[in-house]
């Protein structure tokens, strides 16, 4: 093997290629393995007919996600038969942890599989998948490659082929430190920060457990050294994430059992931790009091583990943005008991009161799943009125997706996929209403805006101007005057990157820097602001 690996070497630098798929979490495990890649001499390539290997790094949520995890798959198969046959195929992720039997007989295409354990581990296994695509290019039976294509309609529609390089364990373990090689894919400005990963709630349609294994914590200090690092190189927005960021720190107890669930198990542990131990909101009191000018945004809370100390820190710390991440799923009991959400329907709207109480201006996002099995014409109408009553500034709506291996795959009451859509879209038409009035109550205020860049043509014409409503540009006329000009892309505290809304500024403001800006109109999820010193443009 040492002298096949000499003979890639004498080609010159591996050259790589990266499709990363999926949620931020997916994302920073891309940025590790790129950074890996480079610190052992490997070339980055955005040109995936130049790359020696191709990786995908897959999403496995629902199976909107499976689907274009597959599809890149198969896509990035048929370029390289076209255009690069020696080239080696990389998959990672998700997919390969959820399917870790059923992949490797499925997709001949690829020439190797890794886990989430293995991120770190990258280079070997990119070198290996290599040497396994070369090998079989020159092999007799390399004729094969140019068999006709199965449909893409089904994964189990895939023949068996020799067997790949794989590295994928059952129950990952594997969490980054400060020390782990990452090259950002994000802008300057911003970067995601991961402090957990892996996920210890039950909720029964959810298999992020079974592919991220049980919650694991890094260590507060490791933490705050990659914090004061990314904030060294220019990042203005910390954003925290993990699959449960309010359990962060639990893990680390030392006398810790079984997960704690329950809002009231998990505030009496939260209340019996030592003196010194780390939390979330430990957390968020030392990045708040590191130096410099920047927002720290906490992403994906649980309901369940939400404390009055948690609110009292967002309250106190200047730094940290108002603004909290949420999800609830649903608000109707017998649909949070069948989800297996441990909060009540109580519970949840007395939190909502708490946290909009102790944290004035806060903007809440949540997201809610229509059609999960059982749900009614009246339980859906319940969350209906909730979203009516609740006034989120945020809010995703999806439609339950049947995952094989959750506990609601098997339940009694699917509703139909029609049923499912058109609920979703009855959900998000109310909160269409709602997010109209939202934007409507910012016009005339003076916001704190994190410019991102240049806004282009086709982001405006995708704001949907027609639906501005301020009386500045009621006039159809004024619609195109309004638009002529220069406009950047800017973030208020109520906008996460790529998921919420964004803050069209009128003029040319430095990307990635703060601006305070003053909000003249709307459209039905975006805002429109000029400088508060009139930009010449």
């Amino acid at each position: 093997m040492q002298n096949k690996q000499k003979d890639i070497d004498a080609d010159g630098p591996l050259r790589i290629g990266l499709i990363s798929l999926g949620c931020a979490k997916n994302l920073v495990d891309a940025e590790i393995m790129l950074g890996t890649l480079l610190k052992d001499g490997a070339e980055i390539t955005n040109d995936a007919a130049q790359a020696d290997v191709v990786i995908i790094n897959t999403c496995s949520f629902i199976d909107s996600a499976q689907k274009e995890s597959v599809d890149a798959i198969l896509e990035s198969a048929e370029l390289r038969e076209a255009q690069n046959r020696g080239q080696g195929i990389v998959v990672a992720g998700c997919l390969t942890q959820r399917f870790r039997e059923e992949l490797p007989k499925l997709l001949p295409e690829v020439d190797a599989f890794m886990g989430i354990d293995q991120v770190a581990r990258v280079t070997q296994i990119v070198r290996d998948a290599l040497e396994r695509r070369r090998t079989k290019v020159q092999s007799p039976k390399s004729s094969a490659q140019h068999a006709p294509r199965p449909p893409r309609s089904t994964l189990h529609a895939l023949s068996v082929s020799n067997a790949p390089v794989f590295a994928v364990t059952l129950r990952p373990t594997y969490v980054p430190d400060y020390a782990t090689p990452r090259f950002r894919l994000t802008p300057r400005h911003f970067a995601y920060l991961k402090i957990a990963e892996g996920c210890n709630h039950p909720c029964s349609f959810c298999a992020i457990p079974r592919m991220r294994g049980s919650h694991r914590s890094r260590s507060q200090a490791d933490i705050v050294a990659e914090a004061r690092a990314l904030l060294a190189d220019g990042v203005k927005e910390l954003n925290l994430i993990s699959q449960d960021s309010t359990y962060y720190g639990l893990d680390l107890r030392a006398e810790r059992a079984n997960p704690i669930s329950s809002p009231r198990k998990f505030d009496a542990a939260v209340k019996s931790l030592p003196a010194q131990s780390s939390t979330i909101c430990t957390l968020l009191r030392e990045l708040n009091a590191l130096p410099g000018d920047f927002w720290v945004r906490l992403l994906y809370t649980h309901p369940a583990h939400w404390t009055d100390e948690l609110i009292r820190t967002i309250a106190e710390c200047p730094k940290v943005a108002r603004y909290v991440d949420i999800p609830l799923q649903h608000i109707h009991e017998n649909m949070l008991e069948r989800m297996r959400r441990e909060t009540s329907q109580q519970y949840i709207v007395d939190l909502l009161n708490r946290i909009r109480a102790g944290i004035p201006g806060i903007a809440l996002r949540t997201t809610f799943i229509v059609g999960f099995p059982g749900e009614t014409d009246e339980y859906f109408q319940s969350l209906l009125d909730f979203i009516k009553t609740a006034k989120f500034e945020r809010i995703g709506v999806f439609t339950y997706s049947r995952e094989d291996g959750t506990r609601a795959a098997k339940m009694a009451g699917q509703v139909p996929a029609k049923t499912r859509q058109r609920r979703r879209d009855l959900a998000m038409s109310t909160q269409h209403q709602v997010a109209v009035q939202v934007a409507e109550s910012f016009v005339g205020r003076t916001l704190r805006v994190l410019i991102e860049r240049q806004a282009t043509a086709k982001q405006l014409q995708g704001a949907k101007i027609q639906s501005w409503e301020h009386g500045l540009i009621r006039e159809p006329e004024a619609h195109a005057l309004h638009l002529k000009g220069r406009y950047m892309s800017a973030r208020s505290e109520a906008d996460a990157p790529d998921i919420d809304g964004r803050v069209y500024v009128r003029g040319q403001l430095p990307p990635g820097e703060f601006a305070q800006v003053k909000v003249i109109g709307h459209t039905d999820y975006d805002l429109i602001a000029q400088a508060d010193r009139e930009t010449q443009f």
